[in-house]
């Protein structure tokens, strides 16, 4: 009888430790999902900045080689992004974020942007409410933008 109680109290404890790990197991993986949201809007609002600026080389960097960029002109890779905000073909002078959010799947964070964007292009100062997607792969030497895609909204300030 003595052993039919230590054999419970055993699969209690195991079942009981089994429990706490998994509680900390999620909870280390939420405050790792949270670190890396937090990162990936950092990341987004510092290449706003870099847009602004017309920092290409620096853009150059965050966007991966095979990244696509769709407008409300077309859509092309980055070696045409970078060309165009180096030219001023496009410049981005301030982006207003009204709303952001993030989802991390695996290594792919995908970011949405509800922005009022003033830009000139050809010449013409224009302003425009979007969401914006942006699409962040996790790659060894960090993130790296993927795709960047402006959907022009119909009202003002995207309500």
């Amino acid at each position: 009888m003595r052993s039919n109680i230590n054999f419970k109290n055993n699969i209690m404890k195991k079942t009981i430790l089994g429990f706490f790990l998994l509680f900390l197991a999620i909870q280390f993986s939420h405050a790792q999902d949270e670190a890396a949201k937090k990162e990936i809007i950092e990341l987004s609002k510092t290449k706003w900045q870099w847009m602004a600026d017309k920092d290409a080389d620096k853009l150059a960097e965050l966007f991966d080689d095979k990244s696509v960029f769709v407008h409300m002109g077309g859509s092309w890779g980055k070696e045409r992004e970078v060309n165009i905000i180096r030219s001023g073909g496009i410049w981005y002078k301030k982006a207003d974020i009204h709303e952001v959010s993030v989802e991390i799947i695996d290594n792919t964070a995908i970011l949405l942007n509800r922005i009022t964007l003033i830009a000139e292009v050809g010449g013409n100062e224009v302003s425009n409410p979007f969401e914006v997607t942006e699409v962040y792969i996790k790659k060894a030497d960090g993130w790296k933008l993927g795709s960047l895609s402006f959907t022009k909204l119909m009202t003002p300030g995207g309500q």
